[in-house]
């Protein structure tokens, strides 16, 4: 059997851009994955992806004319059904197995050449046959289905085929766009496979404009790359395009000088990389007074409506230059050039349109807009969600700073929202909170209320920056606090990966917020003062509400590298000040670490499922009943560790609390081996559960230990 290496391609109108990597990356892996599923290709064979506008393909090493054969085991019947009382083949068996192309010429050898296996209760008769390995043809087809089948298509369209029979008619596909070729090579040799409404062959198209020849030959699978890029004038692979525009615009903005460079975003860079199929980078140009509007939506409105690259200085300001990257590369480039420019000068005209009338009013004047915009049929309009935000803001600001910062916060809260009703966050909603900002300077607002509405948003994604300043992060918490709280009391949860209102997002925004700006105020006090701005709109969901943060601040735990058994002792206590968790987690690993921590542990949870079983136990202990040695002893190492544990526990040094009690493992171990704590005397049996509880009390201040008990 021969090897070879494949090459599949689909030739197609222009696919989905934002889509073509995934497109790419998932035809290639299905059909490589398929043909080693049947033995055409070996385990380690070499998969690259390709992907351009107008085509997906996939070249694989390795792959045989025909898979090896390879034995097969086939369950035929019960042993009662194939065999009568005599131990005789039945008819029956004799029948199933010719229909296997077995030989029943003598029944007696084929049936001695069957297998008796337990199958469920009874017992079965099992053929072993030496199954024909996959021919490439059939084992390529096959591939090739499951690969369509399985591309994770954004929207799929349905198009016509006109019949290849004699009767005139039109059969119907459904694919992402309409495919025009099929090519299907195994070394130089077509393997005869159909896709579409296509039959596979050895030529496909080039770039639409540049292609040196209508029709590009392959000649082998090997040189699919090579050929296409010359004589197609196209790049087939996704990865080696994108690098090409990455230089490219490198080069373009050193030439331009000055210390520019191209603003950096990889979705954009995706996206372009799958809009053309040989890049070509021109610098252009605009009118500098356009510069007077806030970049960021001169950038904005550049990257989503023309995908082009604006070029930033040194210091990270706009400059009137931006790169475009075109899909032609002709002689005189000024004609492509000036017509960029002429496209872009609008979109920037209107931004600057916007951006003047805007402020022509005052996002105080704006307040009483927010009244008739609605922002849930169960939670009312934006006006009274920007009133539960103020309130909110209001409280946690006294708790935080005082009448000052409360002051501040219910100021930039009632004003956050109102750039919702501006010209430029109608037509650019992803400028919300940024243009609030720029516009309350205008108003004369303070630099701290500015900020505080340009960062109310904040953090937007993972990884994104905090509010700059207290009053910020105030109303950011406030935001987000009343977004759970409102969402959660009307039972608006989040299932599965279905989350529209970013809950979970919000939840991690509350927690970083906790725990990176060191906040002094519990969880559960700002829930206590969130639910009752809503009034009866809402049920109090505190409880699970709680639970979800917790989750969420469990998820991001283990993600910065802490066991699951670390994190689960700390939460379990469910610490109120976030901020603290950091330092407990620090304090349960150094306990881990120590020799006598299993043991404790151990202990830990022993205790535990003691005090469970026992009524409300009472933390008391009457010294004049501990009898036995063991006893105590261990309650006087109590009465020297406990307190000195409990005031490193108060001055916040978590890892030298726990790491005191671990002097307690000796007095514990001869507690538990001596002392009988279920005496038959109730006295006795009370005294000694309420030692254990005073125990227990003080082991757990820091985590529950007995999470780490294995």
């Amino acid at each position: 059997m021969t090897t070879q290496n494949l090459l599949v391609e689909l030739f197609v109108e222009e696919l989905p851009p934002k889509a073509l990597n995934k497109l790419g990356n998932a035809f290639a892996g299905v059909l490589a994955e398929q043909l080693k599923a049947q033995g055409l290709a070996a385990a380690d064979a070499v998969v690259s992806a390709f992907a351009s506008p107008r085509r997906l393909a996939a070249h694989v090493t390795g792959v045989l004319t025909q898979a090896a054969d390879k034995a097969v085991q086939q369950k035929l019947m019960p042993v009662s059904v194939g065999l009568d009382a005599s131990g005789n083949a039945t008819p029956a068996l004799l029948k199933k197995l010719q229909a296997l192309g077995a030989d029943v010429s003598d029944s007696a050898a084929a049936l001695a050449a069957l297998k008796r296996q337990p199958d469920g209760k009874a017992e079965a008769l099992f053929y072993d046959s030496l199954g024909k390995g996959a021919t490439l043809a059939t084992g390529l087809q096959k591939a090739l289905d499951e690969a369509l089948a399985k591309l994770p298509i954004p929207k799929v369209m349905q198009y016509q085929l006109e019949t290849d029979c004699e009767l005139p008619g039109w059969s119907s596909v459904n694919f992402v766009r309409p495919a025009h070729s099929l090519i299907a090579l195994h070394g130089s040799t077509v393997v005869p496979v159909k896709a579409l409404g296509l039959t596979a062959g050895n030529s496909t198209q080039g770039h639409r404009f540049e292609a040196k020849v209508p029709t590009v030959v392959l000649p082998h699978a090997d040189r699919y790359a090579e050929v296409l890029k010359s004589d197609g004038a196209v790049i087939a692979s996704f990865a080696e395009r994108r690098a090409e525009i990455v230089r490219q615009l490198n080069a373009a903005a050193a030439q331009v000088g000055g210390g520019v460079k191209p603003i950096e975003d990889e979705a954009l860079l995706d996206e372009v990389t799958a809009l053309v199929e040989r890049p070509n980078v021109l610098t252009c140009q605009f009118e500098k007074e356009f510069l007077d509007v806030p970049q960021e939506c001169l950038i904005l409105t550049m990257k989503a409506n023309q995908k082009y690259f604006p070029l930033i200085d040194a210091a990270g300001k706009l400059t009137n230059r931006f790169l475009v990257v075109s899909n032609i590369t002709p002689d005189d480039a000024s004609v492509v050039i000036g017509g960029n420019e002429r496209v872009v000068r609008p979109r920037l005209a209107d931004a600057k349109f916007f951006f003047d009338q805007d402020r022509k009013k005052t996002l105080e004047s704006r307040v009483e807009g927010l009244s008739k915009v609605v922002y849930h049929n169960k939670l009312g309009t934006q006006g009274e969600r920007m009133a539960r935000v103020c309130a909110i803001a209001q409280a946690i600001g006294q708790q935080l700073g005082g009448d000052l910062l409360a002051k501040q916060a219910a100021q930039a809260a009632r004003l956050a929202k109102t750039d919702l009703l501006t010209d430029m966050v109608g037509e650019f909603p992803e400028l919300q909170g940024i243009m609030g900002g720029y516009y309350a300077r205008h108003d004369g607002l303070s630099a701290e209320i500015a900020e505080a509405i340009e960062d109310h948003y904040k953090p937007r994604f993972a990884g994104d920056e905090l509010p700059r300043n207290n009053v910020g992060v105030v109303v950011a918490l406030a935001d987000k606090l009343e977004t759970l709280v409102g969402m959660f009391g009307i039972g608006n949860l989040p299932s599965g990966d279905k989350d529209p209102f970013a809950l979970r997002r919000h939840a991690l925004g509350v927690i970083r917020m906790l725990i990176e700006k060191n906040l002094t105020i519990d969880l559960s006090a700002l829930l206590a003062l969130s639910v009752p701005v809503f009034g009866d709109k809402i049920s109090d969901a505190r409880g699970p509400l709680t639970a979800f943060i917790y989750d969420r601040l469990a998820g991001g735990l283990r993600e910065q590298g802490f066991s699951a058994q670390e994190v689960e002792a700390v939460l379990a206590l469910q610490p109120q000040r976030l901020s603290d968790v950091a330092k407990r987690l620090t304090a349960v690993r150094a306990f881990a670490a120590l020799p006598e921590s299993s043991a404790l542990a151990a202990a830990n949870k022993r205790i535990g499922n003691i005090l469970k079983k026992a009524d409300e136990v009472d933390a008391h202990v009457n010294t004049a009943l501990l009898k036995e040695d063991a006893e105590v002893a261990l309650y006087a190492a109590m009465g020297k560790l406990v307190p000195e544990s409990t005031a490193q526990f108060e001055a916040g040094d978590y890892t030298a609390s726990l790491q005191t009690l671990a002097a307690l493992h000796g007095p514990v171990d001869a507690f538990f081996d001596d002392v009988m704590v279920n005496a038959e005397a109730m006295d006795l049996r009370l005294n000694r559960q309420g030692l254990l509880k005073s125990l227990h009390v003080a082991m757990n201040r820091v985590a529950d230990l007995s999470c780490l008990a294995s």
